[in-house]
C-alpha cells in the first residue's frame, strides 16, 4: 500500500501552506497529491503549481469534474499536464452533484453513468492520437452536417496511457469505474464494510472487462488526527461527516446518505439528514455515530494508526490518501510525517 496526500481546495487564504505540504510529501516518497475542484479553485492550475515545485510525486485531479469541460478539453488538459510535469499526471474524474452540475455549469444531471462511459470513451480516443470521431447520445464528433472535421490531439504525452480515475460511491458506478477505468477515487471508505459496500462492485466491473482486481488502484481519501483522546479527535470529523451524509444533495438524492444506510446506519443517516436539512447543523453533528467516524478515518497514536492501515491493506486498499487534520502548516507537516512513521509500523508499504 502506498500513500497519497489529498489537498482539498485551495483559495481559502492558505495556499503557501498547501504548496508547503505537497513538496513535503514529495520529500518524504509520497506517491501521489490530488487536489479537488468544486465551484471554487479549479484543479487543473493548482496541479500545473504543484507539480512545478516538487520533484517525483505524481499530481492527480480528484476531480476534474465532467459537466465543467467538453472531453476533448479534459484530454488536452491531461496531455499538457502530463507533458510538463515530465509523467506524473493522474486523471481522476466525476459527475460532481446535482446541485454543482444544474446550478453552477448549467449541465442537466441526467444519466451519470452513460455520460460517464462515453466521457471517458472520447477522452481514451482523443489521447491515444487518432482522429476523433464519436457517435453517442451525449457527444456527437465531428457536428454533423457543418465544416467540422476528425482532427487529432497536437501534444504528445509522455507515457502511452495516462491512469485514469473515476470517484464512485454507488453500486453501479463502482461496477462501472471497475470496468473502465484503472483506479478508483473513494470517501468513507471503511475497511470493515469494503467488501459489501465497494469491491464487490469494482471486481465485478472488472470481470466484465475480463480483468482481475490486481492492478486496479483502489484509492480512497482518509482524514487523519493523531493523539491520545479519540473521541475528542472523532469530534473534530462530525461536521464534515454530517455535511456529506445530511447535506450533499436531496432527501431523494443523495450518494454519501445512500453509503452509510448500506453500512447499517439507516436509522442514524435519516436522522443526520432531517436535521441538516431542517437547517440543524448542530444537532445533524451531534447525530453522527462515534463509530462511523472511527471506521472511515486514521485517529489516535502512530500505533493505533498503524493498527488501521493495515485493517486498510487487508481490505485491499493499495494507494490511502491521507487528508491531515490541522489549521496550520505545522500540525499537518506533521500529519505527514506521522503517516509515514504509522505506514512503516504497519509493515504494508510497497
Amino acid at each position: 500500500m502506498r500513500l497519497g496526500i489529498n489537498l482539498g481546495y485551495w483559495g481559502a487564504g492558505m495556499d503557501a501552506d498547501n504548496l508547503a505540504v505537497a513538496q513535503e510529501a514529495d520529500r518524504l516518497g509520497y506517491s501521489v497529491c490530488w487536489a479537488a475542484e468544486a465551484y471554487g479553485s479549479d484543479a487543473p492550475t493548482v496541479l500545473s503549481w504543484v507539480a512545478a515545485q516538487t520533484e517525483r510525486i505524481d499530481v492527480g485531479s480528484g476531480i476534474f469534474q465532467i459537466p465543467a469541460r467538453a472531453p476533448a478539453m479534459t484530454a488536452m488538459t491531461a496531455a499538457t499536464l502530463d507533458s510538463l510535469s515530465g509523467g506524473r499526471f493522474r486523471l481522476g474524474l466525476g459527475v460532481s452533484g446535482p446541485q454543482v452540475s444544474e446550478g453552477w455549469y448549467g449541465v442537466r444531471f441526467d444519466k451519470p453513468l452513460a455520460r460517464t462511459r462515453e466521457y471517458v470513451e472520447i477522452i481514451r480516443k482523443a489521447m491515444s492520437r487518432e482522429r476523433l470521431s464519436h457517435e453517442g447520445e451525449h457527444w456527437t464528433l465531428p457536428l454533423p452536417d457543418g465544416p467540422g472535421k476528425p482532427i487529432k490531439l497536437t501534444v504528445h504525452p509522455v507515457r502511452e496511457e495516462i491512469p485514469l480515475y473515476i470517484a464512485a460511491i454507488g453500486p453501479k458506478n463502482l461496477e462501472q469505474t471497475g470496468e473502465i477505468a484503472d483506479g478508483a477515487l473513494l470517501i468513507f471508505f471503511s475497511p470493515e464494510h469494503a467488501e459489501e459496500t465497494t469491491l464487490r462492485h469494482l471486481r465485478a466491473g472488472r470481470e466484465k472487462a475480463g480483468k482481475e482486481l490486481t492492478g486496479f488502484d483502489v484509492c480512497p481519501t482518509v482524514p487523519m488526527a493523531v493523539g491520545d483522546d479519540v473521541h475528542a479527535l472523532a469530534d473534530q470529523f462530525r461536521p464534515y461527516t454530517a455535511l456529506y451524509v445530511g447535506g450533499m444533495g436531496s432527501r431523494k438524492q443523495n450518494f454519501y446518505n445512500r453509503l452509510a444506510q448500506r453500512m447499517g446506519y439507516e436509522r442514524e443517516a435519516a436522522v443526520i439528514q432531517d436535521k441538516y436539512l431542517d437547517g440543524d447543523k448542530d444537532g445533524a453533528s451531534a447525530a453522527v455515530p462515534h463509530e462511523l467516524i472511527d471506521s472511515t478515518t486514521l485517529l489516535g497514536s502512530v500505533d493505533r494508526i498503524a493498527d488501521r492501515m493495515r485493517a486498510y491493506a487487508e481490505a485491499g486498499v493499495t494507494t490511502l490518501s491521507l487528508a491531515p487534520a490541522g489549521f496550520t502548516r505545522e500540525e499537518r507537516i506533521a500529519g505527514l510525517r506521522a503517516g509515514v512513521e504509522a505506514l512503516e509500523k504497519a509493515g504494508v508499504a510497497s
